[in-house]
């Protein structure tokens, strides 16, 4: 081989490594990268003090909701329902919020609304006036507690370089930045066979109180009665000689529907026609049956049966009835015993 050769060889090989190098080094940075300050600018510029409208319910204080990478939310379910009832709600699905706070961290990014889960002093608040006595603050302090709360967007490692739009699709679960009212917001968390009854102005057997006054407004008339101990609210909708609803609710959710029609025909409705819980677990515990009072009877055995001994398999006979001494065996047809009774008892 001729040494012109020879460097036409060391001059490809080393154009193929430098080549494969730069493919490698492509390949090692073309995954997400850290954001830029330029990028948390144009995300508390675009999102911070924006109005949207709740798609999930918030626990008040600093039981927030945190949508975690792979996008699952945490509190769920029953989790979020016991959050609910501890703290108290903060919002609820189709009411209007404004994120009034964007606090970026290392791997998070934290959306206050309404005001956030901690109450926070104004500027005037935190002057004093200090003498030989101590200090003295100038404006009064306030002891209403914070009833907002918040959502945390967690990522893997750091945040990555992401857009306005992207966030709000992973915000998406919880907030609804496209709709133009609070009915729209409500309305698009629902089931679709529920949204199109509350758009059609029907009322479904499962449906609770609030989608039947989206669906027909409030009632005219409400009726609290029983039937048997179970407590139940009837909302009067209409009056004759027009179409009368009467919907029946026990708790919170619809259990019965009767409509009497113009030509006087009757229509009850009692089957479940919408499930709320679609997807969850809807096994209850069964009530347990009412305990029996201890007893030493045997299985089988009533009140006035002669015990058998250990052991043994005969069944259990009833109790002869003995003759009483002072009144002798009827049966006999023999008058009783003299017993002595007009002696007196001796001393």
């Amino acid at each position: 081989m001729s040494i012109r050769s020879s460097w036409i060889v060391i001059t490809l090989a080393l154009l193929v490594g430098l080549s494969w190098g730069d493919n490698k080094q492509t390949q090692t940075t073309s995954g997400p990268t850290p954001i830029t300050e330029g990028g948390r600018i144009a995300i508390i510029r675009a999102l911070n003090g924006e109005l949207v409208f709740i798609r999930k319910p918030f626990p008040m204080g600093t039981k927030g909701i945190v949508i975690k990478p792979d996008g699952s939310q945490v509190p769920d379910g029953q989790d979020l329902q016991e959050a609910l009832a501890i703290n108290g709600p903060a919002a609820m699905p189709g009411d209007r919020a404004r994120i009034t706070n964007l606090i970026l961290k290392k791997n998070m990014i934290i959306f206050e609304i309404n005001g956030g889960p901690l109450r926070k002093k104004k500027w005037y608040q935190r002057i004093e006036v200090g003498g030989m006595g101590g200090s003295t603050p100038v404006a009064p302090q306030a002891n209403e507690l914070a009833k907002g709360s918040f959502v945390a967007v967690q990522f893997d490692k750091f945040i990555p370089q992401i857009t306005p739009e992207q966030l709000k699709l992973r915000l998406a679960g919880v907030f609804d930045f496209s709709a133009h009212s609070s009915f729209e917001a409500y309305v698009n968390t629902l089931p679709p066979k529920a949204k199109q009854a509350i758009k059609d102005h029907k009322v479904l057997v499962g449906m609770d109180r609030q989608m039947v006054t989206y669906s027909l407004g409030r009632p005219e008339r409400k009726i609290r009665e029983k039937q048997g101990d179970i407590p139940y609210e009837e909302w009067i909708y209409g009056a004759p000689p027009q179409e009368v609803k009467f919907v029946r609710f026990v708790g919170d959710e619809v259990t019965r529907l009767e409509i009497m029609q113009v030509d006087g025909e009757k229509v009850v409705r009692t089957a479940k026609e919408v499930d709320l819980n679609t997807g969850k677990e809807e096994a209850q515990a069964k009530p347990a049956a009412p305990a029996q009072a201890p007893t030493l009877r045997r299985p089988g055995e009533k009140p006035g049966d002669v015990g058998v001994p250990i052991g043994s398999t005969a069944p259990p006979q009833s109790q002869p009835k003995l003759p009483r001494p002072d009144i002798g065996d009827p049966s006999s047809g023999q008058p009783p015993p003299d017993m002595g009774g007009s002696q007196p008892f001796p001393r």
